[in-house]
């Protein structure tokens, strides 16, 4: 039986140990597995939980991967864009509820200009003391320099899989670019960005020994953000209709469990304690219950309030029956505060960057 982890050196598992511990399936021993992560959690980030603010501002992209709603072979969805007014205004409604950064999330969406952008940027910079975070896909290092030099914070581009066979088949190249996100994401840290990646837990395809590489690449790779998720099925895509040919499973099938994904959470924060790492909406879609709240007990340090408006928010639909905190009331977006701390938790201050000290800013 492998020993229970007691220290912070013990956090520096190899690929090994984590195969182990993804396989476990003693509720004891994985009860163990939780509190260890909330304590490196605890030493490492604090009690803060920080919120950012999503603003969804265009649903359009021009990629057609094997898993996502979104893909541009899927014609029965209305498509939209926000207007730079709409965005900024979103933007105000984050400084209102008190949250520190804003996301910007796209499908791959060169209708988004990227001067136009930049210049949004300057505004929310200008106006906000709020953190920019960026997640538009795979752009050109031109745009992605530019929208640094406005004032954009961090860029969020998730590899899904570190297997390459697997990422080829379910993320098909486009405008006759090969993808490669990990050069990408390199890119990116040398222009200064904080960098944030993740994947998908139980995608069709995945093997274990490949999952436990995609944590040690979160280590390898030095992640200020991490975002880990459930595969969840759409059925206007190949994956979610089961017509595409998968590759060969050299391994059990990882399954899209909600039980997985907290450990991959909880694993991921024990290789990667100095990370921001939230608990995501796909969680809540498992478990509307409790799963965000589970998520920050197992490891999670951050939440990701949508504050997209209504019209457009049913619109982007990644996967389906996407769980918000609140569709409709702004008091509950003013009632974080009080949700984390009857969670014996606390909102964060300020914009919530990741410091290599453990300290935030």
């Amino acid at each position: 039986m492998m020993s229970t982890p007691s220290n912070h050196s013990d956090a520096e598992l190899g690929e090994a140990g984590i195969l182990t511990w993804l396989r476990e399936e003693d509720s004891a021993r994985l009860e163990e597995l939780w509190a260890f992560a909330d304590g490196v959690r605890q030493a490492h980030v604090g009690d803060e939980v920080h919120l950012r603010g999503l603003v969804e501002i265009s649903n359009h992209c021009i990629r057609d991967c094997g898993y996502c709603g979104l893909r541009s072979d899927n014609r029965g969805i209305a498509r939209y864009r926000m207007t730079g007014e709409e965005i900024l205004d979103c933007a105000a409604d984050a400084v209102r509820y008190g949250y520190g950064t804003v996301v910007m999330q796209a499908g791959e969406d060169y209708g988004i200009d990227a001067d136009w952008l930049a210049g949004i940027i300057r505004r929310i910079k200008a106006d906000t003391p709020l953190a920019v975070t960026l997640s538009l896909g795979e752009r050109p290092i031109e745009d992605l320099k530019a929208w640094r030099e406005a004032g954009a914070d961090r860029y969020l581009l998730r590899f899904e899989t570190s297997d390459r066979v697997l990422y080829r088949t379910i993320h098909p190249d486009a405008r006759g670019q090969v993808s490669d996100r990990f050069s990408i994401l390199a890119q990116l840290r040398r222009l200064g960005y904080e960098i944030g990646s993740g994947v998908m837990v139980g995608i069709p395809g995945q093997c274990y020994e490949s999952l436990a590489q995609d944590i040690h690449t979160f280590r390898a790779l030095d992640l200020d953000m991490i975002g880990v998720g459930p595969y969840i099925g759409h059925p206007e895509t190949p994956l979610g209709r089961g017509d595409w040919s998968r590759p060969r499973v050299d391994g059990e099938q990882v399954p899209n469990t909600e039980l997985m994904t907290y450990k991959v959470l909880a694993l991921t924060r024990m290789v990667c304690p100095e990370a921001n790492i939230p608990s995501t909406t796909a969680l809540a879609t498992l478990n509307r219950a409790e799963g965000r709240e589970l998520g920050l007990a197992r490891g999670a340090n951050v939440v990701m309030p949508n504050i997209t408006p209504l019209r457009y928010r049913r619109l982007y639909e990644i996967y389906p029956a996407k769980a918000c905190i609140d569709e409709t009331s702004p008091a509950n977006h003013t009632g974080m505060a009080a949700w984390l701390e009857a969670i014996g938790r606390k909102p964060g201050r300020g914009r919530g960057g990741r410091t290599h000290d453990g300290s935030r800013t």
